[in-house]
């Protein structure tokens, strides 16, 4: 908009300018032409009076024609130069050398010229009261009326007898060009003023407002804001035609945006039923690994459950040999009581294994509590305590004290120290029998868990796979490679990270970190997080 009422102010000053160098020209130009017509009139008014060589007469003629307005002073030269006649006192009798302005119209190259154009015998200038004087010099010629009379004294011969200098001031003129410049910037500021708002109004009309309101819609888009048109009507046919172009690109993009919000919604439904499957396939294989770790446990807790009823055994039939008729003899009641209580030992004891077995075994809920990490440890090596020395592998537990709770589910963490500790068990059966240390730590901001075993290690191109489902490198019909990427899963479903340190020959270490606030995981069920991460 600027810009526009700049042009504007442009084009009006430089008209005004235009317009007023062209009256001012046609002024100067009138003002010539009524001074060589004026020039002219003398000449022939004094033409008859110098004939009849009456000078006064003629003389009293131009006299009363200076008086007239405008007109500053009369002044007629003689050939030589000569002021013979001026209607100023001070000139008169006076001589002007051929460089002065009067003369060097004529006397400018050296020899007079005897024609002058009008143009040329024309001069204006300024006085020193700031006022402006136009001077026109007129030749006065020796014309054969003249040169052939018996009284004149010039011949026919000589062609310019002398010359008429008439000075009209400008003032009025001047005057007249001040107030027609003014007038010309009055209309100009006019013009400025009324086009600049009739331009405005339009612009306003079908340039600003069409644009703002498609500024508005872009915004809208922006925003996703797809259900609001452009009301852009009667602006200009461009405009019309863009607004229209933006309502079906804006069109387009909604019914886009819903296509692909419907087919989100449908991702999501499909994504949240893959989920809902893979969490029922991730407890499937939970809970199928807790069968085969309770598989393993049957053998070697029958075998722990069976020495003790066949002590029970042997005692009951101890003591029903020393059961007489008659009772106990008194003598053997102390022994009596003895293996009495060696019964009560033995069964207490297979309580116990079957009590943990139980528990171990019983499919119960997720659900996570504070609980203690090193009792966690401590039932699940009395659990596979038995196994282990069958297996000939010594258990040591190595717990801090003064742990501070874990909040787990503690039937998974359980879960997770039974796997480790039979891969441990199995680790060392190449060498026939090893040691198994379980130790706990306090780390910052949660526990570590470290099940170590001195056992055969695993092969360096092992190592990143041992978390993959179904990867195993034992022997067919003794895994199935869940154990670990079972227990992965579990870990980081805790918020948790496991980690392996191995050497070839020298044997395993898992170091497992759990924290002790847990945060609600984004991934998907545990085995297919371990999936994902081989």
């Amino acid at each position: 908009m600027l810009s526009i009422t700049a042009i504007v102010i442009l084009v009006a000053a430089v008209s005004g300018v235009v317009n007023m160098q062209i009256e001012e020209r046609q002024f100067q130009k009138a003002l010539i032409l009524g001074a060589d017509q004026l020039t002219k009139g003398i000449t022939s008014a004094t033409w008859q009076f110098m004939l009849d060589d009456h000078r006064d007469a003629g003389y009293q003629v131009m006299q009363t024609i200076a008086l007239k307005q405008g007109v500053d002073h009369i002044r007629m030269f003689n050939r030589a130069g000569q002021v013979v006649f001026s209607t100023t006192q001070g000139d008169r009798q006076t001589q002007a050398s051929v460089r002065s302005e009067t003369c060097a119209l004529c006397h400018s190259d050296g020899a007079p010229r005897e024609r002058v154009e009008l143009a040329s015998r024309v001069r204006i200038y300024g006085l020193p009261d700031g006022h402006r004087r136009l001077a026109m010099v007129t030749p006065i010629y020796n014309e054969p009326a003249c040169s052939q009379a018996a009284c004149h004294a010039h011949p026919a011969s000589m062609k310019v007898l002398g010359v008429l200098d008439v000075a009209l001031s400008l003032e009025a003129m001047d005057a007249e060009i001040g107030a027609f410049k003014i007038r010309v910037l009055v209309r100009a500021i006019t013009e400025v003023v009324l086009i600049s708002l009739v331009l405005m109004f339009f612009i306003s009309r079908f340039v600003t407002h069409p644009i703002d309101k498609l500024i508005e819609g872009t915004h809208a888009v922006s925003q996703m804001e797809l259900d609001k048109p452009l009301n852009i009507i009667h602006s200009s046919e461009e405009l019309d035609e863009l607004a229209q172009s933006f309502d079906q690109m804006r069109e387009r993009l909604r019914e886009a945006v819903a296509e692909n919000s419907q087919f989100t919604q449908k991702l999501e439904t499909k994504v949240e039923e893959r989920t809902q499957q893979l969490r029922a396939a991730h407890q499937k294989l939970m809970q199928t690994d807790r069968l085969a770790s309770l598989g393993q446990l049957a053998a070697s807790v029958a075998h722990e459950i069976n020495n003790p009823v066949s002590g029970v055994l042997n005692l009951s039939m101890l003591m029903q040999r020393m059961l007489k008729e008659d009772g106990i003899p008194p003598s053997r009641i102390d022994e009596f009581r003895k293996y009495l209580a060696q019964v009560t030992g033995e069964t207490s004891r297979v309580g116990r294994i079957v009590s943990d077995l139980l528990a171990f075994s019983r499919r119960s809920k997720p659900h996570r509590a504070p609980a203690d990490l090193n009792q966690i440890v401590r039932t699940t090596v009395s659990l596979v305590q038995h196994k282990l020395k069958l297996n000939n592998v010594e258990a040591e537990m190595r717990l801090c004290q003064n742990l501070p709770p874990v909040d787990c589910d503690q039937s998974q963490i359980q879960q997770v120290v039974l796997n480790l500790l039979f891969n441990a068990s199995e680790a060392t059966q190449p060498k026939g029998g090893g040691r198994v240390i379980v130790s706990t730590e306090a780390g910052e901001g949660g526990v570590v868990l470290l099940i170590s075993d001195n056992g055969e290690g695993i092969q360096p191109e092992n190592l990143p796979k041992i978390f993959d489902p179904f990867f195993t490198t034992k022997s067919e019909g003794k895994g199935v490679g869940l154990g670990l990427a079972v227990s992965y899963g579990i870990i980081h479903a805790h918020g948790g990270d496991i980690e392996v340190q191995s050497k070839v020959g020298a044997g395993t270490t898992f170091v497992i970190s759990l924290p002790l606030q847990q945060t609600i995981q984004n991934g998907g069920p545990p085995v297919v997080e371990a999936a994902r991460r081989g």
